[in-house]
């Protein structure tokens, strides 16, 4: 995709402060001195047989491209793929799911647009604010940040286990609720706080969003596999050959932009890549800030454990420690 849309002319503008440049949770645009405006959108296939989680969290996943920016989620429109001839009240479960998440964010719904499809499919185009000056992008990374994870890995793991009919009752039911989170309370601490860089984990697996990180940010990380924090049964079923696709072409377009010995475990490696559902802020924080930001978290009682360190300027492959 990226062969065929780069010689593309994207016009810029003086008032776009994050565009396609850097691979960003969402596009911002300067309204004026004190408002920017933040626009994203994402839907997709459902991972989860109720249809009213499903919606939840595909409303989670889109939401919190908001939260990661730093900002305020506003409005919100449906994106709706679903067949004609199937059930209504399936459908209705499912914006009914969204829309109950959209209300926990504080935004509102102002409408959407639905196609007729086969396979049904669901998410949000969202709109947020936040301040131009206390705007948090995936590019102000600096040497030596700490960074922290504010959710475990492994939605991808459990969906497809899932689907294969396969998990358990207690991995599922952790794997739905952390999906079904919004970043929320991470997004005020990092405001309280002040962090360099921040973006949430979600299809591009971990690998891929913390490359996302270091490239846009221009800087060398580490990062510590041991102190990454899973849903329960995740390294099981992984060990199972339970892998998403996703995680396999995650795998291929990276491969380059990791250095790791034989020391590290295979299936670690394969969860490092597996792509994820609404997954957790992925914040890089300076080291003074480092013990107020985890205190802030536990005061939200918002989970957050380090996974990384920003080691020096320049980009390099990513160096994943046991």
């Amino acid at each position: 995709m990226e062969e065929l849309l780069k010689d593309l002319q994207i016009p810029g503008h003086p008032n776009l402060l994050v565009g396609l440049e850097t691979r960003d949770d969402a596009g911002v645009y300067k309204l004026n001195d004190q408002m920017a405006l933040i626009q994203t959108m994402d839907f997709f296939t459902p991972m989860v047989d109720d249809p009213y989680v499903f919606g939840q969290i595909a409303a989670v996943n889109s939401i919190n491209d908001v939260y990661a920016m730093g900002g305020t989620p506003l409005t919100a429109m449906n994106l709706v793929c679903f067949p004609r001839c199937g059930d209504m009240m399936l459908l209705k479960r499912i914006i009914e799911g969204g829309l109950d998440k959209i209300k926990e964010a504080g935004a509102v719904l102002v409408g959407g647009h639905t196609v007729d499809d086969n396979e049904p499919k669901y998410g949000l185009s969202v709109t947020g604010l936040v301040h131009p000056e206390k705007l948090i992008s995936n590019s102000g990374a600096q040497p030596g940040d700490h960074i922290f994870l504010t959710k475990p890995l492994g939605t991808g793991i459990i969906a497809t286990a899932i689907k294969g009919q396969m998990a358990d009752c207690q991995a599922e039911a952790e794997a739905v609720k952390w999906m079904s989170t919004l970043n929320k309370n991470g997004c005020e601490v990092m405001q309280e706080v002040g962090v360099n860089a921040a973006t949430d984990v979600t299809g591009f697996g971990l690998i891929g969003h913390l490359y996302e990180m270091a490239a846009a940010s221009d800087v060398a990380v580490e990062l510590y596999s041991g102190q990454i924090q899973f849903i329960t049964g995740t390294t099981e079923y992984a060990g199972m050959g339970l892998i998403p696709a996703g995680a396999y072409s995650n795998r291929d377009y990276l491969i380059n932009k990791v250095k790791y010995t034989e020391e590290i475990d295979g299936t670690v490696i394969d969860l490092l890549f597996s792509p994820e559902t609404a997954g957790g802020l992925l914040i890089s924080v300076g080291p003074e800030k480092a013990e107020t930001l985890l205190s802030s978290m536990k005061q939200k009682k918002c989970p957050c454990f380090e996974v990384g360190r920003v080691v020096n300027k320049g980009f390099e492959p990513i160096k994943i420690l046991k």
